[in-house]
């Protein structure tokens, strides 16, 4: 580097012990970033493709009409009473699974060895941001805790009362669940994302905040988001394969993380297991970018001086 280069024709200084350990971390990542974005190919996703879009379209099929046949609360008592037949913990349980932190703090689980997945899920975020947070205060539905008497259906955690359409929990799971879809090789794999996708859905319904039709629009966007992320992730490569660009939606997850140490949501439930999650993310982060390569850079060393 020219800081070190000196000025007076005396012997170039060595790199500080902080720099090596910089440069050593920095290259690691570089070549974690490129062969883990070879094992996932984006070619192998063309059924998972069409998957999720048979699924995106038919959630928005049904919820449109739901809407226009049956109106726009159509179901809800029926499936809030059936899902009442369930314990309430499962219910807390799928429905923070469409907790954006929660979904941020899962992510970096796959981040290291999955950039492609990762950056995808980033790109898919960005369009489900504005689907979700555009339509809510432009339609700004009640949700059931403002139209129902309390006693007319199972409420369970906050009584959330207005912006109601989309559920911002069901695009979340659209997002996240979606696009392990779209990565997913084996048909048990697509199964598994796309049940629980529509379960954490079904989990607003439960808890007593939101309509049939919020949840098949949430869903139906948050999978056309995932499948437009793929898209948008295919044409911005730089985002899986720059180091710093890379690091700083990580370093985002983790803060994030931490968040889910001190907010349960509402849901009381899930306080312990979201402390778990946090602990569990931010552990993960700092072992795989920052302690595995250390120890491996150590390793390197004394084989060479060996």
């Amino acid at each position: 580097m020219t800081d070190d280069l000196p000025t007076d024709g005396t012997a170039p200084r060595k790199p500080t012990a902080l720099r090596r350990i910089a440069a050593a971390l920095t290259e690691d990542l570089r070549l974690a970033l490129v062969h883990g974005a070879a094992r996932d190919d984006p070619a192998s996703t063309t059924a998972s493709q069409a998957w999720l879009i048979s699924a995106a379209l038919a959630a928005l099929a049904l919820g449109t009409a739901l809407w226009l046949l049956a109106g726009y609360h159509a179901g809800f008592v029926r499936l809030n009473a059936a899902a009442a037949l369930l314990p309430g913990w499962l219910w807390q349980g799928l429905t923070s699974l469409g907790n954006e932190h929660v979904a941020f703090a899962l992510s970096l689980f796959v981040a290291r060895r999955h950039p492609r997945v990762f950056w995808t899920l980033i790109c898919a975020a960005l369009v489900a941001v504005l689907y979700s947070r555009g339509l809510k205060p432009l339609v700004d539905a009640a949700r059931p805790p403002a139209v129902l008497a309390p006693d007319a259906f199972h409420l369970f955690g906050p009584a959330l009362k207005h912006e109601s359409f989309p559920s911002g929990h069901s695009v979340t799971a659209g997002v996240f669940f979606g696009v392990l879809l779209l990565f997913a090789r084996r048909l048990p794999w697509r199964l598994l994302f796309l049940v629980l996708a529509v379960l954490t859905g079904l989990s607003r319904i439960a808890v007593g905040v939101h309509w049939p039709v919020d949840v098949a629009f949430g869903l139906g966007g948050g999978w056309l988001a995932a499948w437009i992320g793929l898209r948008l992730a295919a044409r911005s490569p730089w985002g899986i394969y720059h180091g710093a660009v890379h690091l700083v939606f990580v370093t985002l997850g983790a803060i994030v993380s931490v968040s889910l140490w001190f907010d349960d949501g509402g849901y009381t439930a899930m306080a312990l297991p979201l402390k778990a999650l946090a602990v569990a993310a931010v552990g993960v982060t700092v072992i795989d970018y920052l302690l595995l390569p250390l120890w491996r850079g150590i390793r390197a060393q004394r084989r060479a001086s060996d």
